[in-house]
């Protein structure tokens, strides 16, 4: 099948499609939205339509014994294997997001209207792992997480693929972070070029003083965008950190929309981008302040750095207010690797490569040492050199 195909049809035919009846809000939402094109504003520089050209063989999923592990595995959509005790099942969704921005967010769930739920009943912390290894395919899949009032969870995300090609991965997280509870969400993707690309689209409600934290460390080849809307009710917080190391012709990022809708709110969000190659890397960011979230504290920053001429970033922080009682603060800085810097560890006897690598770590550590486990900061590391030493073989 060809995404490109839904283009052309209407209600009625997207209806039997589905299987789902017409009044769905889901379906009318997409309709509504449309499939994205270079015209879409949240697909304006990620070229989606080259994606949904491709034909692509259905996955089909079906449900399996969960078996006992100390991580939570997915292998093309399909939950294998979970810790025990965890409370982790198949339904169909009641979490969806009907403001959502993003029109293949509600393609996700007409694909997987049977989600899978991770219900987070107490203080845990938990590794995901998701496993790709069908080529050709449309995998899609959605995850429903939701935390108990007043606990504290941390969960790591990891991607593994095998030897495939050509593959479009659709998911994301409707998340829940109850009242007085924390999230922390560590995402890492160490992709390779042409096994898969990858929509992640999630939506993320944060009630009443909770918090959570986001932290993404993107690296890697081929196409990747993640689509972030998060919602926060009074005394809610969310810190955002995106790091992208790119190279090759590798086209990823982040779109996001941070929305204000309680007093007292607070947000954080920081990119950091390393391009080389013909990369390009996108971070399109909305701030939105609601008449309802007076003395809103918000600040959005991206930096980038371009190790090669023909790099690209794309810096779009925004801010969208409608009231006078905040703080708030944006901008975007784009630059090289300082020669004086290189200059001097140099003539320390440090070789060029080294150098650059230590640079570059240098300024992507304020992203990285957010991570308080040491185990995963040298994860994050290691798939950090892997991509750095492959680029320098491969151009040697």
């Amino acid at each position: 099948m060809k995404l490109s195909e839904l283009r052309n049809e209407n209600l009625q035919t997207l209806s039997k499609r589905f299987g789902v009846d017409q009044k769905s809000k889901v379906l009318q939402k997409f309709l509504a939205l449309g499939l994205p094109d270079k015209k879409s504003e949240s697909y304006r520089y990620f070229e989606i339509e080259k994606l949904l050209e491709k034909s692509y063989a259905l996955c089909v999923k079906s449900e399996k014994p969960i078996t006992e592990s100390d991580k939570i595995e997915i292998v093309d959509g399909t939950v294998v294997c979970a810790p025990k005790g965890l409370r982790i099942y198949y339904a169909h969704s009641r979490a969806i997001n009907r403001d959502h921005f993003d029109p293949l967010y509600y393609l996700g769930h007409l694909f997987s209207p049977a989600v899978i739920k991770i219900e987070i009943d107490g203080d845990a912390e938990l590794e995901l792992i998701h496993r790709f290894t069908q080529s050709d395919t449309l995998i899609p899949y959605r995850i429903v997480l939701e935390t108990q009032p007043n606990r504290h969870a941390t969960i790591y995300e990891n991607f593994f693929s095998s030897t495939i090609k050509n593959s479009l991965v659709l998911y994301g997280y409707d998340m829940s972070i109850a009242k007085d509870s924390t999230l922390r969400v560590i995402k890492v993707q160490h992709m390779q070029e042409e096994n898969y690309s990858m929509i992640a689209s999630h939506s993320i409600n944060v009630g009443e003083y909770a918090s959570i934290i986001y932290k993404s460390f993107d690296m890697g080849g081929n196409q990747a965008l993640q689509l972030i809307q998060a919602n926060l009710d009074a005394y809610a917080h969310i810190d955002a950190g995106h790091l992208l190391y790119l190279n090759e012709e590798s086209k990823r990022g982040t779109v996001s929309q941070i929305i204000h809708k309680g007093e007292h709110s607070t947000s954080q969000q920081e990119a950091k981008n390393i391009l080389d190659g013909n990369a390009r890397g996108i971070f399109d960011a909305l701030i939105k302040v609601e008449p309802t979230a007076k003395y809103t504290k918000a600040k959005q920053h991206s930096k980038a750095i371009l190790l090669n001429d023909q790099a690209y970033m794309v810096a779009k922080p925004q801010l969208e207010i409608y009231i006078d009682e905040l703080e708030a603060s944006h901008g975007a800085t784009t630059g090289q690797l300082d020669k004086k810097q290189l200059f001097y560890l140099e003539s320390r006897g440090i070789r060029a490569l080294e150098a650059r690598k230590i640079l570059i770590i240098a300024f992507a550590n304020t992203l990285i040492e957010t991570i308080k486990d040491s185990r995963h900061q040298e994860r994050i590391k290691a798939a950090f050199e892997d991509i750095f030493y492959r680029k320098d073989k491969e151009s040697s």
